[in-house]
């Protein structure tokens, strides 16, 4: 997949090929829809599938006091869209001049004069323009006076473990992390959410309760609720190593439990490996792939009645993986 990162390298992107825009947080199953529907077209017209997606996320230009943490960080992010066969990617640095174009001058400035696509595929529910001004039926507007095709691919709907059906969206997605439904992102992710990190020194409690663990210092995403998680590591030298879904190991998680002894330290995020012969990972990159919520945290009278329920923890997450 070639990246575009400039728009001094704009003239790169294939003209007339097929365009999707958006932020593409999570690459989710909404996402995929139209990342497949799109290579399809692309494919059929034998042209080039282009990706445009924005950094730093908008919200964080316009309103810093409101920057999401992301589903995805960047490089996992490129990752994804390369395995949804997108062959160029366009990422276009949100600044405050790009953010106050309207949406006629927007199509002017990046689609009709630099990119020329013939088709841009989005969903039903696409914004673009100053203080997102414009909708899909300005779009398919603007295309039919300037030249392009606009597909619209319905929304994703998925039903939950609760029973509700929803829209799948990165905000969805983002509230059930939140609230430690890490299955039901699963299924609207269309993968488990991977939470990527390096390793970094711990306090120790761990292991001398006989359960040593590795603790991440995430990149800017979302963090799942406090409580104890089933999951799968993969390790890795750099973050791109971490990235693409390669051999991973059964792990039981932990997020929070800053106070389960009555201690008043800062959050922490730790992998217990369920292996043996575990490399020392200090240094090294770590992803996280949450599958199933265990319990919530709670505090402990003693050491070793903390320890009697890590050990159950362990035993439940070797049984689920």
């Amino acid at each position: 997949m070639k990246i575009i990162e400039t728009l001094s390298e704009i003239e790169e992107i294939k003209k007339g090929c097929v365009l999707s825009i958006g932020n593409f947080d999570g690459v989710h199953l909404g996402h995929q829809e139209i990342l497949t529907a799109a290579k399809k077209i692309a494919t059929k017209k034998q042209t080039q599938l282009t990706a445009m997606t924005f950094e730093p996320h908008p919200t964080a230009v316009l309103q810093p006091h409101k920057s999401p943490f992301v589903l995805t960080p960047r490089k996992l992010k490129t990752c994804l869209l390369a395995q949804f066969e997108v062959d160029c990617l366009f990422v276009l640095e949100s600044t405050p001049e790009l953010l106050s174009l309207s949406p006629h001058d927007f199509t002017d400035d990046f689609l009709v004069k630099a990119i020329q696509p013939t088709v841009l595929v989005e969903g039903h529910d696409f914004n673009f323009g100053s203080q997102r001004t414009g909708n899909i039926q300005k779009l398919q507007m603007l295309g039919d006076e300037k030249g392009f095709e606009v597909c619209v691919v319905e929304a994703k709907r998925v039903k939950l473990s609760t029973g509700q059906t929803v829209r799948v969206s990165s905000t969805i997605i983002r509230n059930l992390l939140e609230t430690g439904s890490v299955a039901d992102a699963t299924l609207a992710l269309g993968r488990p959410y991977r939470l990527i990190g390096r390793v970094v020194p711990g306090h120790g409690k761990g292991k001398q309760l006989g359960f040593p663990t590795a603790n991440l210092e995430p990149l800017q995403q979302i963090i799942p609720a406090e409580a104890v998680y089933a999951g799968y590591v993969q390790i890795g030298h750099t973050e791109e190593n971490v990235c693409p879904t390669k051999e991973t190991i059964p792990a039981a998680f932990s997020i929070g439990g800053a106070q389960t002894l009555g201690y008043d330290r800062p959050k922490l995020i730790e992998a217990h490996l369920l292996t043996e012969n575990v490399p020392e990972l200090v240094g090294k990159w770590l992803a996280m792939d949450f599958m199933k919520h265990l319990r919530n945290q709670k505090k402990f009278d003693t050491e070793k009645d903390l320890a009697g329920q890590i050990k159950k923890d362990c035993e439940n997450a070797r049984n689920i993986l």
